[in-house]
């Protein structure tokens, strides 16, 4: 895709703009103060230049004002900024600095014990906050805007996906996309001068940079920063810095609505507006009623290579409609998936047919990866976007999000939705969080596992299930993992490939259903059970029916 506008035209902007722009903790910066901070690192970024490597800068940095300093600086030298999870330990530390060529290293002294013992051959490391790097800017400090030849091509962030569901692979983000992206949000949401963006994301994410900072950039509006997410202190921020729009990710919302309410200071703020994703309709109804503000939930591919926008009419479950071009494909055949049929209760009743790939034949901002053709391959098929992820539309071109592609369910032949199934046990009441996988049966190919954090109780679970009219015979759990909380990436979502891969072998209790009710596992108790219908099937004596 073509882009007009740069990031840099969107940071030169503020030279002259004395308002107040980001706040964090009692630091308040003019939108002047941002431009002259990014033009003193622009300037010492040219000068450290090497001639032999990429212009890539990694950040190994909570959410403070050096995080957006050396965003904004990078814009206007035309480098691109490697965000470092912090929750990476080792080699996978070293692999992610190395693999994203960064000849600089942006940290802070909290996070020197990290990196100590990595090898990282050509790598400078600038460390914020001491005596020397202080010194070191005083030699650049400007008193002029920085002259950038910034174009929309250039690369500006090269940022990992979450992880959640395998290794992370650095996404490119170009300059002309970052700024089409902010202004498209800020219009969507319609984003004032007088706005204050709260960004308590992780900025090494793409979701607080591309649809948190970037949309306030366009608009001119303020940033509040939050080091780290705290769902104790959101409230508390949000009404400190007169936040009005905020983004999330994962489990941040539950987090947040597992805090004693309120009353008193609940809607006592000016947000109006979260935007993110996997917050689910229950939390999202749940989050308005208590703070006041919508939340406005879409679907993007973390390479921004498909997406889909709630809009009014929307059915209850669904993501939203399905814009031109996206199109669920089978991934095996490649063949358009038929419409789903759902029963009296609502229940998916021909999953094996109706769910599919999202793919996208519309022209797509996907921008690749860095030093990954083969993933990049995986992505780009057949002149399409291939998102990787599963999904399932009914008769009127609405779209339901049936989970990642290491989601994917098989029972007895027909293919289940991860995501649908997790969305009715998150009504249990005893459920903070959940998460819905396949284990491996030797019978029926898959079976249905869940992880519920919070308060179980065999009794009233498998009551609950029998009172669900949409959950379908085969969709309800064989084996529940009972966790006092789940495990989550750096950015809040679930890790399902450590769920996965423990299995029903964990360290946790996990209940099996057996004739509806469930008991406690024995801890060498196989997973398939000798006699009943798996031993029938398992004979021969009986036909596997759908």
């Amino acid at each position: 895709m073509e882009y007009t506008t740069t990031a840099a035209e969107l940071v030169a902007r503020g030279w002259a703009d004395h308002r107040p722009a980001l706040w964090w903790r009692d630091t308040v910066l003019t939108h002047h103060d941002l431009a002259r901070e990014a033009s003193t690192r622009a300037a010492l970024l040219t000068a450290l230049r090497r001639p032999d490597a990429p212009p890539h800068i990694g950040v190994l940095l909570d959410n403070t004002p050096e995080f957006v300093h050396w965003l904004a600086a990078a814009a206007l030298a035309r480098a691109a900024v490697a965000g470092v999870n912090p929750t990476h330990r080792g080699p996978d530390l070293a692999r992610d600095i190395l693999h994203t060529d960064c000849a600089l290293l942006i940290t802070e002294p909290a996070r020197l014990p990290l990196l100590r013992g990595l090898d990282l051959p050509g790598v400078r490391l600038l460390v914020t906050g001491t005596d020397e790097y202080d010194a070191l800017l005083a030699q650049f400090s400007a008193t002029v805007l920085y002259e950038s030849a910034a174009t929309p091509a250039d690369h500006l962030l090269l940022y990992f996906t979450s992880g959640s569901t395998g290794a992370p692979k650095a996404a490119l983000c170009t300059q002309g996309r970052l700024a089409a992206a902010g202004h498209r949000l800020a219009e969507q949401f319609a984003v004032k001068e007088d706005d204050v963006h709260y960004l308590c994301m992780p900025m090494f994410h793409g979701n607080a940079v591309i649809a948190g900072w970037a949309p306030a950039l366009a608009a001119g509006a303020g940033v509040a920063l939050r080091d780290r997410f705290s769902a104790t202190g959101f409230l508390a921020d949000v009404r400190r810095y007169q936040a009005t729009y905020f983004t999330y990710v994962g489990r941040a919302i539950q987090y947040v609505l597992a805090t004693p309410p309120r009353p008193d200071e609940d809607r006592d703020h000016r947000l109006r507006t979260g935007f993110g994703t996997e917050a689910g309709a229950v939390d999202a109804a749940a989050f308005e009623r208590r703070f006041g503000a919508r939340l406005v939930e879409g679907y993007g591919s973390s390479e921004g290579g498909a997406a889909i926008q709630w809009a009014p009419g929307t059915p209850a479950g669904a993501v939203g409609p399905a814009a031109p071009g996206l199109v669920v494909r089978d991934p095996l055949t490649s063949a358009v998936c038929p419409p789903a049929v759902f029963g009296a209760g609502g229940e998916l009743l021909n999953g094996d047919d109706a769910i599919g790939e999202l793919v996208n034949h519309a022209p797509s901002p996907f921008e690749g990866y860095w030093r990954n053709p083969a993933a990049e391959a995986e992505r780009r098929r057949d002149g399409a976007y291939w998102t990787g992820d599963l999904f399932y539309r009914d008769e009127n071109g609405y779209l339901y999000f049936a989970g990642r592609g290491d989601d994917r369910i098989r029972v007895d032949g027909e293919n289940l939705a991860a995501a649908l199934i997790e969305a009715i046990l998150a009504r249990y009441e005893g459920a903070d969080a959940v998460a819905v996988y396949a284990v491996p049966d030797e019978v029926t190919g898959d079976q249905v596992m869940a992880a519920i954090a919070g308060r179980f109780e065999p009794e009233s679970f498998a009551a609950f299930l029998r009172a669900q009219p949409d959950l379908g015979t085969k969709m309800a759990p064989r084996f529940v993992r009972v966790l006092e909380r789940m495990p989550v990436t750096a950015t809040n979502k679930i890790q399902r490939a450590g769920l996965r891969k423990e299995g029903v072998r964990c360290g946790d209790p996990v209940w099996r259903r057996s004739g509806g009710e469930f008991r406690l596992m024995a801890r060498e108790e196989p997973p398939t059970e000798v006699g009943g219908s798996s031993f029938v099937r398992r004979q021969g004596l009986e036909p596997r029916t759908r």
